[in-house]
C-alpha cells in the first residue's frame, strides 16, 4: 500500500487583502500539517484573491504577492509537505495565472494557467495571457529577493508535472477541467496519480452537481486522486464563492468540505491508497494502449517520497455520499453568506431595508433573518472570528455575544413599511408579521405628508 494523505480548503480571500491573506493560507497550512497531510492545495489567485480585475495590471499586485510567497518560504511552512500557491506571475512582459508548488523551502515549478475563463463573469484575458508552450518546461528567474531568501536563483516555468519517488503529481487550473481535451487525460498516461484543481469558481445555482460530475468523470475512466480547492465567500465584488473543495479518487467522491459557510479557512483531508489508482489503470486495456504511445510531457524531479506504507492506525477515507442543498437553500445561503462579508468588511452597522410586504422585499428580508442566523449558528460552533466580527457590528458590551438570532437581527437589521393611501393593510399586515419573524427593528411609517409636499413642491416649481 501506499498511503497519501492530502489537504485541500476552502478560503474566504479578500482581494488586494494581502495580511489577511496570507493569515488564511498559513492557518490553512498549519491545519493541514498538524493532520499529518503531505499535500496541500489552495485556491487559484489565493494571494492576491481572485476578484482583484484592473489591479492586476499594477506592478504592486504582482510583487506584494512575492513578498507574501517570500514569507512563507523562509518559514517553517513548506517543510515536508508540497504546497500548491495561487499567485500571478510575470515572464517576460506577460502576466499569467499561476501555480506555484513549494516544497521544503524550495518552489519546485511554477504552472502556468493554458486555458482561461473568459465567458459569463469571467474575464481573465483582460488581465492574464494563456501558456501556449505544451511541449517543454523553461528557466525562469526568481525576483532577486526572493531568489537571495531561498538560495535558488531559477525555477522551471510551464507545463509539466513533479516526479517524486513513489508517485506524481500535477496541477490543473480551473477553466482547464472543462475544456474539450483537459490536461489530466495526458497527464494520467504518463503516470501522474494526483491532480491538484485550484479554483475560483462562483456560485450559480445546482452548479455543484456539474463540477462533481466533471471531478468523477476525470477520475472514472483514468484513475486518480483529483483535488478540488476553491474560494468561498464575498472577496469584494458582486459574486459569491461557494466552496465545496473535495477529493475524488477513481471517480468517488472521498471528501467534501462545506459549500455554504462564513469561516475563514476550512481545510478538507482525504486519505487515499495509491495503489488502488495503478491497480484501476492496470485493469482497463484501453487505458494500457493509449499509455504505451502518449505523448511525453516534461517533469521535474524531487527525490523525496511523499507516501507512508500500510498501518493499522491509518483509515482510508471512504466513497461519500454527496451532500447537495436543496434549491431553497442554495438561494437563501448564498446571498446570506455574500451579505455577512460584505457587512463585517464594509465597516457598516447593519441593513436599511423599505419592507413593502410584498415578494421582492419580503425575499431580501428573509435573506437577512437566514444570515443571522447563520451567524449564531456558527458562533455556537465555536468560530472566534465570526464572534469577534459580530460583537463589533452589534456592539456588543460587557463579553455579550449574539446567542439568538432574532435578538442579534434587532441590532443590525432595520425595516420601514412606508404606507401610503395606496398601500393595502394586508400588505402591511404581512410586513409587519415578516419583520417580527425575522426579530429585525420595524417602523409604520406613513409617507402620505412627504408625497403631497413634493407634489405641491413641483407644481409651485413648474406650474404643471
Amino acid at each position: 500500500m501506499r498511503l497519501l494523505k492530502v489537504a485541500t480548503c476552502n478560503l474566504n480571500q479578500w482581494a488586494m487583502d494581502f495580511d489577511c491573506n496570507l493569515k488564511n493560507i498559513k492557518e490553512s497550512i498549519t491545519q493541514a500539517k498538524q493532520a499529518g497531510a503531505v499535500i496541500r492545495l489552495g485556491p487559484e489567485l489565493e494571494i492576491t484573491g481572485y476578484g482583484c480585475e484592473d489591479h492586476f495590471l499594477e506592478l504592486d499586485t504582482i510583487n506584494h504577492g512575492w513578498e507574501c510567497l517570500k514569507e512563507i518560504l523562509v518559514g517553517d511552512w513548506t517543510d515536508g509537505i508540497l504546497c500548491s500557491i495561487g499567485m500571478p506571475v510575470i515572464k517576460g512582459s506577460e502576466r499569467y495565472n499561476c501555480q506555484v508548488l513549494c516544497f521544503n523551502r524550495k518552489i519546485i515549478m511554477i504552472r502556468p494557467k493554458m486555458w482561461l475563463a473568459n465567458d459569463g463573469n469571467y474575464r481573465e484575458l483582460r488581465w492574464f495571457t494563456a501558456w501556449k508552450h505544451k511541449d517543454q518546461l523553461v528557466d525562469f528567474q526568481l525576483p532577486s529577493e526572493i531568489a537571495e531568501a531561498i538560495s535558488q536563483k531559477s525555477v522551471h516555468f510551464g507545463y509539466g508535472y513533479v516526479q517524486f519517488l513513489d508517485t506524481a503529481v500535477a496541477a490543473e487550473v480551473c477553466e482547464e477541467l472543462f475544456t474539450p481535451i483537459p490536461p489530466h487525460a495526458e497527464l494520467a498516461l504518463n503516470g501522474v496519480e494526483v491532480f491538484m484543481n485550484a479554483s475560483g469558481s462562483h456560485h450559480q445555482l445546482r452548479k455543484l452537481d456539474v463540477r462533481l460530475r466533471a471531478f468523477t468523470g476525470a477520475t472514472h475512466t483514468c484513475g486518480g486522486v483529483y483535488m478540488y480547492s476553491n474560494h468561498q465567500g464575498c472577496d469584494g465584488g458582486r459574486l459569491y464563492y461557494d466552496g465545496c473543495s473535495c477529493v475524488v479518487m477513481n471517480g468517488e467522491v472521498v471528501a467534501q468540505g462545506s459549500q455554504f459557510s462564513l469561516r475563514d479557512s476550512e481545510v478538507v483531508l482525504g486519505q487515499v491508497d495509491l495503489d488502488a489508482v495503478a491497480s484501476l489503470r492496470g485493469s482497463i486495456s484501453s487505458f494500457q494502449e493509449q499509455a504505451s504511445y502518449k505523448n511525453t510531457v516534461s517533469s521535474v524531479l524531487v527525490p523525496y517520497k511523499l507516501c507512508q506504507p500500510f498501518s493499522m492506525q491509518m483509515s482510508l477515507s471512504s466513497p461519500l455520499k454527496i451532500n447537495y442543498h436543496s434549491p431553497e437553500e442554495e438561494i437563501a445561503f448564498g446571498p446570506g453568506c455574500w451579505l455577512w462579508d460584505y457587512l463585517r468588511r464594509s465597516g457598516a452597522s447593519g441593513f436599511l431595508l423599505p419592507l413593502s410586504g410584498g415578494a421582492d422585499s419580503s425575499s431580501v428580508a428573509a435573506i437577512v433573518g437566514c444570515m443571522c442566523q447563520l451567524v449564531v449558528k456558527e458562533i455556537d460552533n465555536g468560530d472566534e472570528q465570526v464572534k469577534a466580527d459580530a460583537i463589533r457590528i452589534g456592539n456588543y458590551t460587557d463579553r455579550q455575544f449574539p446567542t439568538d438570532s432574532k435578538e442579534f437581527a434587532k441590532r443590525i437589521f432595520y425595516t420601514v413599511f412606508m404606507g401610503s393611501e395606496n398601500s393595502s393593510e394586508d400588505t402591511k399586515k404581512r410586513a409587519k408579521e415578516l419583520a417580527d419573524e425575522i426579530g429585525s427593528w420595524h417602523l409604520d411609517v406613513s409617507i402620505d405628508g412627504v408625497v403631497s409636499a413634493l407634489l405641491s413642491l413641483f407644481q409651485t416649481l413648474t406650474g404643471k
